[in-house]
């Protein structure tokens, strides 16, 4: 590997075949190394899932100056795991996730493979981002999120990021982006979140679906706002999830 460059470790939730993982390539190649090392099929939804009833296998998909790409058997976690400690030589000076076909604002962020990628690097204190974008389509346009994808990962290349946090950055589905905001998470949850779809006349069959509903629709600070209104929302993230908040009074009813 070209170590005078910095090494970028790049996976995602969607599978080695999407498109979104695909202009993700193109976006960091002028960045540095690019080691890719995806699931082989749609893993969306996985959280940070770990495949512990099977083996888990990898297979080199093409290896060129400056980039290789790997699928893998297992879950989005799996492949950072697996690539840091099969097939790199070196600790990644960054690990990308993405670019998720969908967003992965609010409360998504818990379910998303694509931010597990972002969460498992982080626990190995390397610096993390996830992008997703507001578009399901499998022919989505990620044209207009490429330079803020390129800018933003460069400067996080150039400055780091604080021990245990990481970023998770979502675009909104329109080629004429506003601008940046740093965000909060929204708050909200999930409704209406199963439809049936009977099979061989057992109804209780169903499909994961459902409408998020913003807490606070107005809060022009949270991540589901700026979407809304056209603006890349940035997430600072944490995978430290002590309620510090609550120690004090923990405290108070159990000492």
């Amino acid at each position: 590997m070209e170590n005078k460059r910095p090494l970028i470790l790049v996976s995602n939730d969607d599978g080695i075949m999407a498109k979104g993982i695909s202009e993700l390539i193109k976006f960091l190649r002028p960045l540095g190394e690019i080691v890719v090392m995806a699931p082989d099929s749609p893993r969306s939804g996985s959280g940070c899932a770990l495949t512990v009833t099977q083996p888990v296998h990898y297979q080199l998909v093409k290896k060129e100056v400056g980039l290789t790409v790997y699928k893998c058997s297992g879950t989005p976690t799996d492949c950072i795991k697996l690539a840091r400690n099969t097939v790199l030589d070196r600790t990644p000076d960054l690990v990308v996730g993405g670019i998720n076909h969908g967003d992965n604002s609010a409360t998504n962020v818990h379910y998303s493979g694509t931010m597990g990628v972002v969460f498992e690097g982080c626990l190995n204190g390397i610096p993390s981002i996830g992008f997703s974008l507001c578009n399901h389509a499998p022919d989505a346009d990620f044209e207009a999120a490429g330079p803020y994808i390129r800018k933003i990962a460069a400067m996080i290349l150039e400055k780091g990021l604080p021990p245990l946090t990481c970023l998770n950055v979502n675009f909104p589905d329109t080629a004429d982006i506003k601008g940046i905001k740093i965000c909060e998470q929204a708050k909200g949850c999930w409704t209406n979140e199963w439809a049936a779809c009977p099979r061989l006349s057992d109804p209780n069959y169903f499909w994961l679906t459902g409408e998020f509903t913003d807490h606070e629709p107005e809060n022009e600070r949270n991540d589901h706002w700026a979407l809304a209104n056209g603006y890349v929302a940035i997430t600072p993230t944490t995978v430290d999830v002590t309620a510090y908040h609550f120690i004090d009074e923990l405290n108070k009813w159990f000492n």
